[in-house]
């Protein structure tokens, strides 16, 4: 098995997807004015509306009601990234940390609300996790 993909139900496909086009440089592949992927080397962000629910399970997924899930994209500044970021985002959660497992993280919420973490390895230790090392 091979983890590919997240998706984010929305009530406004195009302004999520200009937020995560612009927030990670990504430039977005559109199906439908309903369906849209930002993919990366390692997994693809999908972001659909909500006229697209019924079509898996009605009344299955809503959008803006995510509690526990934090979408992650690794970098390569964090600190780069938080001032690339300052003038676009409006709801940042933390600024550059480093925690103690070893990552410089940046976390934000998207325009729905969405937890979003920009991180990036800065031990030794946690450069080694990232690289399967440990």
């Amino acid at each position: 098995m091979e983890f590919v993909s997240i998706r984010i139900i929305t009530g406004d496909v195009a302004r999520l997807v200009g937020f995560y086009e612009r927030a990670t440089g990504a430039t977005a592949a559109w199906a439908t004015e309903d369906f849209a992927e930002l993919r990366t080397t390692g997994a693809t962000l999908a972001i659909a509306g909500t006229r697209t629910v019924p079509l898996f399970a009605p009344g299955s997924a809503r959008p803006a009601a995510n509690d526990s899930v934090i979408t992650e994209f690794l970098v390569d500044d964090v600190d780069r990234v938080h001032e690339d970021l300052t003038a676009f985002v409006t709801d940042f959660v933390a600024g550059p940390t480093t925690m103690p497992w070893g990552n410089r993280s940046l976390l934000l919420r998207d325009p729905d609300g969405n937890l979003v973490n920009f991180f990036a390895p800065v031990t030794p230790a946690a450069k080694a996790r990232l690289a399967g090392g440990e």
